[in-house]
């Protein structure tokens, strides 16, 4: 018989530190299992063709205009073939996913900060994931001007430029009200988690949230 297999998704603005708990999160998961699939995946990506969208959205020449319609059919299209060819299947063996961002991201990003018609973008989320949603999101909630500061930080070292990380902190503003709302509005699914503590603290805390949610993390 093969093991139902566990959703769980990453949510919050740039710096919060997702990358940082899925790496946590997944070390967990196969301590407390050996034999058990994990996998992380991320978007946009996950993907030959995720990953060349995820390119095309954070590093695409300035010159090049991406306007909120088109961006939300990226995200879309990404996270379509991202559903298709990796998450499901992974699902359908037993494995626990752990996904940085999914369509929650586009419902706060597109949809409120870009201020795009919210039923329109519920149907493409929708046409995009099949109807598949997380069991459990974790959203990583900081403060906006913490979250640009540790940005701001991360780019000192590199050398390209996130199309994304240059928005208003007004953006991010919305960004984060509209996590909080979706968070309010879902508790059965939904984690909220302080991300400016100590990471170890941050995935202590998720780990603890966790097992008060679901018997197989115990």
């Amino acid at each position: 018989m093969v093991t139902p297999g566990l959703f769980i998704t990453f949510e919050g603005s740039e710096g919060c530190g997702k990358s940082t708990q899925i790496t946590y999160l997944r070390k967990y998961f196969e301590q407390i299992n050996p034999l058990r699939e994990v996998i992380a995946v991320r978007e946009p990506g996950g993907t030959a063709l995720g990953e060349k969208i995820r390119h095309l959205l954070q590093y695409e020449n300035s010159h090049v205009s991406i306007v909120a319609q088109a961006e939300l059919l990226l995200f879309a299209a990404s996270r379509a073939q991202l559903v298709r060819e990796v998450i499901r299947p992974a699902l359908q063996r037993g494995a626990v996913v752990l996904c940085d961002r999914f369509l929650d991201s586009t419902t706060a990003y597109q949809g409120a900060a870009r201020a795009l018609n919210h039923d329109i973008v519920e149907v493409i989320n929708t046409f995009a994931t099949e109807g598949l949603l997380p069991d459990l999101t974790i959203l990583l909630d900081l403060e906006v001007t913490l979250g640009r500061a540790r940005v701001h930080q991360r780019s000192k070292k590199s050398a390209m430029i996130d199309r994304m990380e240059q928005e208003s902190e007004a953006f991010y503003e919305s960004v984060r009200k509209e996590y909080l709302n979706l968070a309010s509005l879902q508790r059965k699914r939904w984690i909220v988690m302080d991300a400016s503590l100590p990471p170890e603290q941050v995935a202590q805390n998720i780990i603890m949230k966790l097992q008060e949610k679901i018997e197989c993390v115990k």
